[in-house]
């Protein structure tokens, strides 16, 4: 199945209107996350994007009206254009934000380089899923399959004991700006085994979220499955882990990942070698 535009674009879109002065457009640009913005004509068809570049070099110009200041015309997409397309696209010409017009030309999305990476995320995931399924029926030999859905936090059975606390900023980063990929859960009767996604789980128990996206493994044939312990309940079982609540938060040290790049980083400020590609994290 092709992914498409439309299925990872903004529909509300920040914008300003081509009769907009220069002084308006750096006031709504600096309250903005943005850096730049599409600009539109009075019917709201796209007629160009005004950068901070182009803000800050008629800065001078206070009382221009946009339309005057901006090249006409700017690269763009359809709803139906292939994600991976629109990614070339941004890729090729450095594009943070890609605005999506319909076909009258009127702006109806936009498409970030953030969006871009979500898609990525949530692509990948499934792999992840798929296995874990083919572990999962090799060892206990009966079938299993997954689903996209919410899982409740305090429901779930945490597998691993320790989390990093510097991991857990990054992991509050990614949900807030909804790019983290969903959790992977087992369901093994009433039992909701977390087996990745652990510093998601606790970043979101953290933000005060009751639930978070999950890709959900079931068996199908759970009276089969509901007689087998599972290496993950020997596991929760060993370290007395029962809750999220149960796992350790390591702030001493860093993520090992975090280490790795530092140390890397001090040889490099030192003059030493750089290391061969078979030393690598």
């Amino acid at each position: 199945m092709i992914v498409r535009v439309k299925d990872y674009m903004v529909l509300e879109v920040e914008h300003l209107q081509e009769t907009a002065t220069v002084r308006d457009a750096i006031h709504q640009l600096t309250k903005s996350r943005h850096h730049g913005l599409p600009v539109t004509d009075a019917s709201g068809k796209l007629v160009g994007f005004v950068s901070a570049k182009e803000l800050l070099r008629h800065a001078g110009e206070g009382a221009t009206p946009l339309g005057r200041i901006i090249r006409p015309g700017t690269y763009t997409a359809s709803p139906d254009t292939g994600l991976d397309d629109a990614a070339r696209i941004m890729f090729r010409f450095g594009l943070r934000d890609l605005p999506i017009i319909d076909a009258d030309g009127r702006l109806c999305g936009i498409l970030s380089n953030l969006d871009i990476v979500r898609s990525h995320f949530e692509r990948a995931s499934p792999a992840k899923a798929d296995t874990l399924i083919h572990l999962l029926t090799e060892r206990y030999g009966v079938p299993f399959s997954f689903h996209r859905g919410l899982v409740p936090l305090e429901r779930l059975t945490p597998t691993q004991w320790k989390v990093f606390e510097d991991e857990l900023a990054g992991r509050r980063y990614e949900l807030e700006r909804g790019l983290a990929e969903p959790v992977l859960v087992v369901q093994k009767g009433d039992a909701w085994i977390l087996v990745d996604g652990h510093h998601r789980a606790l970043a979101a128990r953290e933000m005060g979220l009751p639930q978070l996206q999950a890709f959900v493994l079931t068996c199908d044939r759970p009276e089969e499955f509901a007689r087998a312990e599972t290496g993950f309940e020997r596991l929760a079982a060993e370290h007395h882990l029962h809750s999220i609540d149960d796992i350790e938060i390591d702030h001493s040290s860093q993520h090992p990942l975090i280490e790795v790049t530092t140390q890397l980083l001090r040889r490099f400020d030192t003059g030493t070698a750089r290391p061969s590609s078979s030393s690598a994290p």
